[in-house]
This record gives C-alpha cells, sequence and structure tokens, in this order.
C-alpha cells in the first residue's frame, strides 16, 4: 500500500474539524494495523488526526479545562490482541475522579460523552449510596432520562446481578449495577465533523453533559478540591 498523499499545509493555526483523510487513515488501519504501515502514513495521522484533535481541545480549554490526548499505541502486555495501534483518537478533560468529558475520532467519525470510566471500589461506593439516597438517586434519575430524551446513548460496564447489599427491587438499581456509566452520542459522518463547526457540537453537547459531571464530582470531588 502506497502512503497516501499528506493534507495540504495551510498557514495559520491548524483549523478545527476532522479532514477526511482522517476517516481513511483510520479504513486503512483496521486492515493493516502494522509499524510498517503507521511509519508509511505518520505524516497523515499527524496532520490528519492529531493537529486537529489538538487545535479542538485548545478551543474547548477555556471554559471545560485542559485535555490529555491520548498516544496512539496500545499497551498489549496483558492483552491477547496485540495489534499495536488504537483504532480510535481519543482525549479526555478530567474533572474528577475517572470522570470528564470524552471526544473521538476514528473509522467510524467523531463521538462526544461524559461520565465515570473507572470507579475505585471506594468512589463506586460513594456514587451508590448517593444512587441509594433518594434525593440525589432521582436527581441522577432525572439527569439521565433528560439526557436520552436529547438523544444521548448510557454506555458503561454493569453487573448482572444486584450489588451486594442493594434490594433486587430497588427503584434504581439500573444505575445501581453500573460500575462506569457514561452518556454519548456518535456524529458518524455529519458533514460539520470536517469543518469548525464540530466545535460548537462539541462544546454544546459538553455544555448538556455538564450536570452529569457535576452530579458525579459533588459525589467523587473535583479536581483540584
Amino acid at each position: 500500500m502506497s502512503p497516501s498523499p499528506a493534507p495540504a499545509a495551510a498557514s495559520g493555526p491548524v483549523p478545527v474539524g476532522f479532514p477526511e483523510a482522517a476517516l481513511d487513515f483510520y479504513d486503512d488501519l483496521e486492515l493493516d494495523n502494522t509499524r510498517s504501515y503507521w511509519e508509511a502514513h505518520r505524516h497523515v495521522y499527524d496532520a490528519a488526526v492529531r493537529a486537529p484533535m489538538l487545535a479542538l481541545t485548545e478551543a474547548l480549554a477555556p471554559e471545560f479545562g485542559a485535555a490529555k490526548v491520548y498516544r496512539p499505541h496500545r499497551d498489549v502486555r496483558f492483552s491477547k490482541d496485540k495489534t499495536p495501534y488504537k483504532d480510535h483518537q481519543g482525549a479526555f478533560v478530567a474533572a474528577g475522579p475517572s470522570t470528564g468529558f470524552y471526544v473521538q475520532v476514528g473509522a467510524p467519525g467523531v463521538r462526544v460523552g461524559a461520565g465515570f470510566y473507572h470507579a475505585s471500589s471506594p468512589d463506586l461506593a460513594r456514587i451508590r449510596t448517593a444512587i441509594d439516597v433518594d434525593h440525589s438517586g432521582r436527581e441522577l434519575e432525572r439527569i439521565v432520562g433528560g439526557l436520552v430524551a436529547e438523544g444521548f446513548e448510557v454506555h458503561g460496564e454493569k453487573l448482572k446481578t444486584t450489588p451486594r447489599g442493594y434490594d433486587r427491587d430497588h427503584p434504581r438499581l439500573e444505575l445501581l449495577r453500573h460500575k462506569s456509566l457514561a452518556l454519548g452520542r456518535p456524529y458518524g459522518f455529519e458533514p460539520w465533523i470536517h469543518t469548525p463547526d464540530l466545535l460548537e457540537h462539541v462544546r454544546d453537547d459538553w455544555r448538556r453533559l455538564r450536570p452529569l459531571i457535576d452530579w458525579l464530582t459533588t459525589r467523587l470531588g473535583a479536581l483540584g478540591s
């Protein structure tokens, strides 16, 4: 496979928005996830994926905080899957312990989300205690229900059984079963993911998701608190 041509260099700051070359890059990576492919197409990754992601997160930083733009390499030490590179590029803005806002680009397009992505045993216990209490549990129900009504999808690892210490007919059992909880939505191949309009879509959705983050950080603590 011959290297793809690099996107045309632009003068001045990198514009927000992922060019089609970013999606093509990940389409091809799914077929050839090797170091040789990566090295031959590194210029495409740098220009079409990493640079626009940095531009997007830097534009969001004044309102949401600095983002961690993840490395493209997979940690394969304990995985049966030894493919060396991730099939997407993600960025995360931390708001609390393993809690914050997320955006990624890959072959399926762009998606956004927010929530808690991992919780220590003490933190998970705090979340479940808050869900169990009527006023705070109902508040989370309203937040999640409102976001679902707006088109967000619920994600996260869940227990198949009832958490220890809780009744199996608990009115908020589905929330209690979550070991991680995030809400998000795919933008897919909407034409505006290639344009600066992407910034406004991500900003608007992260603002919609902020009540979820606020609920979590109230229970878990915010960064710097």
